[in-house]
């Protein structure tokens, strides 16, 4: 079962004992509603269902996220003398450049990303720039200001109700995705790249690095591609003057560069990514087949899914939106295995488990549905898989807990969360017209004094 990120009363005494901070890698003091345990308890809590909603971990390759891990960990270490985090990093499947951080040093980078690298240093650069915006607590000074920490409250008083299911919600899988996306201050990437550049040379990295991929970023997001806008330039917006003050630090540091032996690791760079250099061309019928769902051409789009099997057999989410494309089509059964198919290669991705569960529902399998809505959900909370579970608890005439389900889903908005809001008021008003009936019933007794 999901859990909650901490108990309404934990925030609400954090409220009062944390205030007055000190920024662990400026040295200035700052103002704080959150912990340092509390900023580990966000990023455990929603470390899973955001990898979850950007992909998920990228396993074709497994030893890639091995790589990345230890290259981060270099970074890590440099960071933990500033404040001690439980530093993690992981590759995920998404071929949108982005990379981020979750409080608690809850780092990813996605696939895409890698791609436009040149070098380890640059990955470096990524990484501890990354690693910098943890230890000095930006995602916790974004949720002091306000907005996060309303999310964080709600999601918390949802948890406090008493209900065996009050976890199961579509709002707990919603601050992960707001703090990825948040886009920090100039002050903040400011810090983060000063501090960043000065821990890529404390761990051996050559910090020019930092340079290069600034000028890299500046040059992509001038070509305006739409990916980049929506990925990591939405959160880290590049800009010339970011280059200049890079190049600045790097100018004030010489004197601790020179003579040194600093590492740019291009050779082991390429070697690392190799695979999925030589995947893009399966990962481009990907898109394009992704276009053409879009387009309501599915012919189109599974002779791309069928192409790029051929071409990497391993990797799940092709699969994955073939089985789509057959659940859509109303082929349940045909849809089942090619979802079976995905799973085997990758057991760890909501959406397979989703798709498979909906599947199951309509052939009227309800337990089978029902296992595996339910490991969805607990890999990352949905109106759909809620919905469908509400669908199944009412058939199996469990009126509270479909309620429960239906009241959940509906916060998630879209096609799914519209009819789970009409199915849950049609079974509010019911109930109520119910308990109104009892009462104006029950016999009345006269009483005598």
């Amino acid at each position: 079962m999901l859990r909650t990120i901490f108990s309404l009363s934990a925030i609400f005494l954090n409220l009062f004992l944390v205030s007055c901070a000190v920024n662990p890698v400026t040295g200035e003091s700052e103002f704080s509603l959150l912990s340092r345990q509390d900023e580990i308890s966000i990023g455990n809590q929603q470390y899973g269902p955001s990898q979850q909603s950007q992909g998920g971990e990228y396993r074709t390759y497994p030893e890639l996220s091995a790589y990345v891990n230890q290259v981060g960990q270099r970074l890590a270490a440099v960071g933990r003398r500033d404040y001690d985090l439980p530093y993690e990093f992981v590759v995920l499947n998404n071929s949108v450049p982005n990379a981020w951080a979750l409080p608690g040093g809850k780092i990813a980078i996605n696939r895409g990303l890698l791609l436009e690298l040149n070098n380890e240093a640059e990955l470096a650069a990524v990484l501890g720039h990354e690693v910098v915006h943890a230890a000095a607590r930006h995602g916790t000074a974004a949720m002091a200001r306000g907005s996060l920490l309303q999310g964080v409250l709600t999601v918390g008083a949802i948890a406090s109700q008493d209900s065996a299911y009050s976890d199961y919600i579509v709002g707990a899988g919603q601050l992960g995705a707001q703090l990825i996306s948040q886009r920090y201050g100039r002050d903040a990437e400011r810090e983060s790249d000063t501090f960043g550049i000065r821990y890529m040379l404390e761990a051996g990295y050559d910090p020019q690095a930092a340079v290069s991929l600034q000028e890299t970023f500046v040059r992509l997001s001038e070509g305006r591609e739409s990916g980049w806008i929506d990925g990591l330039f939405a959160s880290h917006p590049p800009s010339q003057e970011r280059v200049a003050n890079n190049q600045a630090l790097v100018n004030e540091l010489m004197p601790l560069i020179q003579g040194r032996d600093l590492e740019l690791g291009e050779a082991r760079y390429q070697q690392a990514i190799a695979g999925i250099k030589a995947d893009q061309e399966a990962y481009q019928l990907f898109a394009e087949a992704e276009r053409a769902i879009a387009d309501d051409d599915l012919e189109i789009a599974m002779l791309n899914l069928d192409e790029a099997i051929s071409m990497v057999p391993n990797e799940a989410r092709f699969s994955g939106l073939k089985a789509d494309i057959l659940l859509y089509q109303k082929r349940y059964r045909k849809a089942i295995t090619i979802y079976d198919e995905a799973i085997d290669k990758d057991n760890s991705y909501f959406d397979y488990y989703l798709g498979r569960g909906v599947a199951y529902a309509r052939l009227g399998n309800q337990r089978l549905a029902q296992v595996d809505l339910e490991r969805s959900v607990d890999l990352l909370p949905t109106a759909t898989a809620m919905n469908e579970l509400g669908k199944i608890s009412l058939n199996n005439n469990d009126r509270a807990i479909a309620k429960q389900y239906f009241q959940a889903a509906a916060g998630g908005g879209g096609v799914a969360g519209n009819e789970a809001a009409l199915a849950f008021t049609r079974l509010d008003v019911a109930d109520s017209q119910a308990l109104m009936f009892r009462l104006r019933h029950i016999p009345c007794k006269m009483v005598e004094y």
